[in-house]
């Protein structure tokens, strides 16, 4: 089977851009007039405003916009660049005094397929680009101006301040950064420093035997002051990077560029070419083009609610969405195009797409959409990721893979390998439904999704079987990361979704498909969904009985809507499920709370869906709203997004739903331009709690059945033309008989609706994301110990080898401690490092001096335990009076029942990880309070070694004014 690529994109290309809005304005208004006998319909034509102007958009945004009061210290805090495939973010260099651009390429990886997607396929590291100054770096004041994608602001040290512009050029994949530096730091400097081309993955484990290392790169500057770097790679190809400064006027103007070839070895003139062109451009060129697509791509929809920190987020992953997708760049991995220390270096296909891509339905922005391109180009591949007996009708997809879907193995057998999952493939293609459902664009359906959900679907029946019950059932599969089961509930949605889909799919290609009696027969035989008393299990015989992150076994429920809230039969069975599946404490991670708002939003549960939203950020949003789980993964806030989405509009079936899960403290919401299932394009405003007003817009002519949310009897307005005729459906439905480009208001009846499109007050005031003033708890100072780190005492539930706390192998689990950057206990503030697999969060006491903010504090505050037993720390603190004293310092032991020096327990688990699993037993970070002379300044505290055998950990300290 061919999938042809030519037909479909040039299709979805066009449908995108009939999406898009240079303005948000219509036709002039003009006076309504009765429409004959429709029920309280009429003529005439409307007009939306506001929003219309760059001015209006670049002061909204500057709202959502994250600020840096101070220096970020880690890439889950530093603001971030990216243009789909050349990806950046900003934060201090650790251990040094530098400031680090990371250099990281979407397209950058190995190609050896035979050592699998975690090392022979792996994303590769580039390097980081380093900013030296002269002076001490001492603060910092940056911002990440969404409405221009660039980074701004100044850092300051000992010696002077040095002020930056910097952005990922939008279509030349090229850093820019401008300098402009104070008299003291004129001489700072920049280095671009390559990293070894070494898969991420070497966090956790070392190198497969036989993977021979890539060769050192290598370095030289051309006599035009470009610099050079080439990484060659052990399988042919090769990276280059290429970088070249200059000075106009009181300017330092830095450009980087990164190309990647395999096999072939072009990527050194690519790099070098747009090094040349970039800088025999005035900068002010470069800026015009690279924010005319940034200034258009934000135009195409608009949302606001009086929520000031979710607002704010949804924007920001509007922008980290634009940053790293694209259709035309590769797939992204699970960290994105921003590549860090991570056991998950490729592309994730049993929830991490689908998750990442979501979004840019309802966001109007297809342009972003690179699924249905990567699985047409790719289908020789899926085809060959089956055992040869498969392959003549049948096409798989592997759970981790490279941009191409490539990767060593096969896809397991279901009842014969260990690991047999087999709904990548279906699942990445509902993404594609999704696609072709939002433009309802024909050449996705019959070049994409139609063939290749054939063979997915091809792949099942080889396997299916009736049993004694006269029931088709499926031998035991794999529940993403749960486990394996028989007549397993992700599978039986996923194979019920695709046979109807199929079905559909013929009807409107006007096909006859010799297998179409099949999947009626498996939609009408297919055995029911296991379930037990606590609703959905994994599979037959396999209750859900442990916490586990992933809702695998509701995917039914959401995103498939195949068992749905509208069923009041099945209303029981999801409210059962969704409790019992998000009350397990242990496992839950990020996306757990996105799922569950998803789905309670399809309940109309908009108040839930907001707690599980805010539960989200309260855990595990970083300060940038990125996350992790052992490393970077970009999909879980992403998806909250999507979250959103649920909350004010849903089109999943036949019919759109209207502001479907508003929280009730959001009295005023504004929607415009989302884009529908079916192809329309929805604006919506709520006033005081009330619905004012809903346009639609079609922009394929199709079916348009719509729940207004509306109160009392109706209206339909044209805009541009007549009245479409329309029919009330009763329960909140209406039905318009729009055409293609066709546009109708509906709103209450003998009103004249305001149709402003504009940000509602916010009500819900929140500070910026970013990081805040240093001393943002009052008379608290925080110490950075992260210079200090030395040890790993914290691991995740996916692998226990990776840190030791007490010396046996021993760690704290990372899901039950803080993971956004800081904790506070009895009102004292801490950072509190919990950062990705195989990095340092704690130190081991052994003579540390520390220089903190001079200052006269009173209290010394420290969060730690002893690691075999109790243990005390002379602490030695010194004053700018010359003069010191001994603070000794008392720890209980982390495993103890309870604190013993006087303490309190800041941070407590129910259990411990071992070097073979979890054990349930309790353990505790102390919070343990020293008084010191406020009457003299304080500038050093030595942590002086402990006598003994026990150690002393430290993982934050705090002073109190």
């Amino acid at each position: 089977m061919a999938v042809s690529r030519r037909g479909f994109l040039g299709r979805v290309a066009a449908s995108a851009a009939a999406g898009a809005t240079t303005g948000m304005g219509v036709a002039e208004e003009a006076a309504a007039q009765p429409a004959g006998d429709q029920p309280g319909s009429a003529v005439g034509s409307v007009a939306l405003t506001g929003m219309r102007t760059d001015r209006e958009w670049r002061d909204f945004l500057a709202g959502q916009d994250p600020r840096w009061r101070r220096l970020p210290r880690a890439w889950y805090e530093g603001p971030f660049l990216g243009n789909g495939l050349l990806g950046s973010i900003v934060y201090r260099e650790p251990g040094a005094n530098a400031l680090r651009f990371t250099v990281h390429h979407s397209e950058v990886q190995d190609h050896r397929p035979e050592f699998g997607h975690n090392w022979g396929l792996a994303r590769l590291p580039v390097g980081n680009l380093l900013l030296r100054p002269v002076g001490a770096i001492t603060g910092a004041d940056l911002r990440l101006d969404l409405w221009n994608a660039e980074i701004s602001g100044t850092v300051t040290t000992d010696r002077g301040s040095i002020e930056l512009r910097a952005l990922v050029h939008n279509d030349r994949t090229l850093l820019l950064v401008t300098a402009t530096a104070s008299a003291g730091e004129r001489d700072f400097r920049w280095q671009f420093v390559p990293s070894p081309a070494v898969s991420p993955r070497i966090v956790r484990e070392d190198p497969p035997e036989g993977l021979e290392p890539n060769p050192d790169p290598v370095i030289r500057r051309e006599q035009d002051g470009t610099g050079v770097v080439v990484q060659p790679l052990v399988a042919g190809g090769r990276t280059v990077t290429a970088h070249r400064e200059r000075t106009l006027g009181d300017d330092r103007v830095y450009v980087l560029s990164v190309a990647h070839s395999h096999p072939g070895t072009d990527a050194e003139g690519r790099a070098r070419t747009a090094v040349r062109k970039a800088s025999a451009l005035p900068v002010s060129s470069l800026l015009r083009t690279h924010r005319e697509w940034w200034h258009r791509f934000y135009r195409k929809s608009f949302l606001s609610v009086p929520d000031g920190m979710l607002q704010s987020f949804y924007w920001i992953q509007l922008y980290k969405l634009a940053s790293g997708a694209r259709e035309h760049a590769p797939i992204m991995a699970t960290t994105g195009p921003w590549l860090e220390s991570t056991p998950w270096p490729a592309v994730w296909w049993n929830l991490n797409v689908q998750l990442e891509y979501w979004a840019v339905h309802g966001s109007n922005h297809l342009e972003l959409d690179a699924v249905p391109r990567t699985l047409a180009e790719n289908t020789g591949t899926l085809i060959g990721a089956l055992r040869p007996e498969y392959r003549s009708d049948s096409a798989g997809l592997r759970r981790a893979t490279d941009a191409t879907c490539d990767s060593s193995g096969t896809v397991a057998v279901p009842g014969v390998s260990s690991t047999p999952e087999v709904g990548n493939l279906p699942w990445a293609l509902h993404n594609v439904w999704l696609t072709y459902r939002h433009t309802m664009d024909r050449g996705v359906l019959e070049d994409v999704l139609y063939p290749l959900l054939r063979r997915a679907v091809n792949y099942y029946l080889h396997f299916l079987y009736e049993g004694e019950d006269g029931r088709l059932h499926l031998p035991a599969t794999h529940s993403p990361e749960y486990g394996n089961a028989p007549d397993c509930n992700y599978d039986l949605a996923l194979l019920r979704w695709s046979c109807t889909t199929l079905l559909e799919a013929t009807e409107l290609l006007g096909i006859r498909d010799p297998l179409e009696p099949k999947w009626g027969e498996v939609l009408e035989k297919l055995t029911d969904y296991p379930v037990d008393d606590n609703g959905f299990m994994i599979g037959a015989g396999v209750p859900f009985a442990k916490s586990h992150r992933h809702y695998s076994h509701m995917l039914s429920v959401y995103p498939l809507h195949l068992v749905n809230w509208e069923q009041p039969e099945q209303r029981d069975l999801i409210e059962r499920s969704l409790n019992h599946w998000i009350g397990f404490e242990g496992a839950l991670r990020g996306y757990s709370f996105t799922g569950a708002a998803s789905i309670t939003a399809q309940m109309g549960r908009g108040d839930d869906s907001l707690t599980y939203l805010r539960e989200l950020v309260a855990r595990f949003v970083q300060p940038n709203t990125m996350y992790y789980e052992a490393g970077p993964v970009v999909e879980t806030p992403l998806s909250a997004a999507q979250s959103l989405h649920d909350m004010l509009c849903q089109s999943w079936g036949d019919t759109i739903r209207v502001f479907p899960a508003v929280p009730t403290a959001w009295g005023d919401v504004t929607l415009h331009d989302f884009r529908a299932q079916g192809a329309f394009l929805v604006s919506a405003v709520r006033r005081g709690g009330t619905t004012r007003w809903v346009r639609v817009r079609s922009l394929a002519g199709e079916p348009c059945r719509i729940r207004p949310s509306l109160r009392g009897r109706l209206t339909v307005t044209g805009v541009g033309g007549p009245a479409p005729a329309w029919r009330d459906l009763g329960d909140g439905v209406v039905e318009l008989d729009l055409p293609r480009d066709g546009e109708a208001v509906i709103h209450p009846a003998g009103s004249r609706p305001d149709l402003r499109i504009a940000p509602v007050e916010v009500t819900l005031p929140a500070d910026p994301w970013g990081l805040p003033e240093p001393a943002q708890s009052g008379t608290v100072t925080r110490i950075d110990l992260t210079g200090f780190f030395d040890n790993d005492g914290i691991t995740t539930e996916m692998y226990y080898g990776d840190g030791d706390f007490d010396g046996s192998g021993r760690t704290y689990p990372m899901a039950q401690l803080p993971q956004t950057g800081e904790t506070k206990d009895n009102g004292i503030a801490f950072l509190f490092t919990n950062g990705s697999e195989g990095t340092t969060n704690n130190v081991v006491v052994a003579g540390q001096e520390i220089t903190v903010p001079r200052g006269a504090y009173a209290k010394l505050h420290v969060l730690g335990a002893g690691d075999t037993a109790a243990v005390t720390v002379p602490a030695v603190v010194r004053y700018a009076d010359g003069t010191s004293e001994t603070a000794r310092l008392t720890l209980t032991n982390w495993l103890a029942s309870g604190p013993e020096n006087g303490e309190t327990e800041a941070v407590t688990t129910s259990q411990i990880h071992t070097p073979t699993g979890p054990v349930a037993t309790k353990a505790a970070v102390f919070h343990q309070v020293i008084e010191l002379d406020a009457g003299r300044q304080l500038t050093t505290i030595t942590l002086t070694a402990p006598d003994g055998t026990a150690r002393a950990h430290v993982f934050a300290l705090s002073l109190e004014q």
